[in-house]
């Protein structure tokens, strides 16, 4: 199984020694190396590798606020000097966390981690359901019957074919649970499901009657999801 991925890391020494194992494992394909947190995100914006390489201390913009700027459909490596990052990293669901300076059995054991678990969700079926944490419990959602998600303050409230549901989960923790081809994002306080939209015009999308804004900031990838 090839693994597309990328580097980012703003030390020339740890750049080279990431290169240099990653040259011994020939089923990984190098597609660029990146010392700026800002750059990699341009290119990340125009397509995803199925592995990152992610330093954590990179100046004025960080690994850490990388991750929490964008959904990222890959798996994560963290690689730092810094160990105190472990458990934020654990939070933001990375595959693995290296500590500088490791070694190259240790670089192949994080690699063999991402290559288990691609295989996992190779191999997973895919659902059309998921499961909204409400006040007391957790309800049901057909993914074919979500229309759009609306932010209220602390609350999000989740439009269905047939019911609302009204969550405290935030809208990262509901673009973890559902796949990009059905929802996504297009502005901080709206998910859309792709499949329920009528129209789009200019910064407005139309599904039904409801008339739903479109930020800049979530234009290009929405637009690119709903081309194809």
């Amino acid at each position: 199984m090839r693994i597309d991925c990328i580097i980012i890391e703003d030390e020339p020494l740890a750049q080279q020694r990431m290169r240099d194992y990653l040259g011994r494992l020939p089923f990984l394909r190098l597609l660029g190396v990146f010392d700026s947190g800002v750059d990699a995100l341009a290119f990340l914006q125009a397509g995803q590798p199925d592995l990152i390489f992610l330093d954590i201390n990179m100046g004025d913009f960080s690994g850490i606020q990388l991750l929490e700027s964008m959904k990222l459909h890959c798996q994560v490596i963290i690689s730092t000097a810094y160990h105190e990052y472990a458990l934020k990293g654990f939070e933001l669901q990375v595959a693995d966390y290296l500590l500088k300076p490791y070694t190259f059995e240790r670089f192949v054991q994080a690699v063999d981690r991402v290559g288990a678990l691609r295989a996992r969700q190779t191999a997973l079926p895919e659902r059309r359901f998921i499961f909204v944490k409400t006040e007391y419990r957790l309800e049901k959602l057909q993914l074919d019957d979500l229309q759009y998600i609306e932010g209220m303050r602390d609350y999000r409230r989740i439009f269905a074919r047939d019911k609302q549901i009204i969550t405290l989960q935030t809208f990262g923790e509901l673009e973890q649970q559902i796949p990009p081809a059905v929802a996504c994002r297009v502005h901080k306080s709206y998910m859309v499901a792709l499949d329920k939209i009528d129209a789009v015009e200019r910064d407005v999308i139309r599904v039904g009657a409801v008339e739903i804004p479109l930020s800049e900031t979530y234009k290009k990838p929405f637009l690119q999801l709903l081309m194809g």
